[in-house]
């Protein structure tokens, strides 16, 4: 299956067990692109929110946009357990969709 095109919900977080982020897209490759590379101003970009933790297809996006609803509504360690009942490591999943890991972090506050 092509990820590009399709009604999905994911959720990105900035480390494990860092800020989390919860979004709804209908092309999520390009979606990960303009978070990697700071092209929306936001939260996502303020706190390095990037890594793709775990994400959900849809058939529709209102189905999508009710599951993102529901998603936000949840307790912080509720959305936790959802993300390492998958992906136990928190591994980048963009890898796996064809997108180059990203660099390692640099520290802007010095050594």
């Amino acid at each position: 299956m092509q990820f590009e095109r399709y009604p999905c919900v994911y959720i990105l977080a900035s480390k494990p067990y860092g800020t989390l982020y919860i979004g709804v897209t209908s092309d999520l490759i390009a979606r990960l692109w303009q978070h990697r590379n700071d092209t929306i101003a936001g939260h996502t970009s303020r706190y390095r929110i990037r890594r793709l933790v775990r994400y959900e297809m849809f058939g529709d996006m209102g189905s999508a946009i009710a599951r993102e609803k529901q998603l936000k509504r949840w307790h912080r360690q509720w959305k936790i357990n959802l993300i390492e009942s998958e992906n136990p490591d928190w591994h980048d999943l963009a890898v796996g969709l064809g997108l180059p890991p990203m660099a390692p972090r640099v520290r802007q506050d010095g050594p």
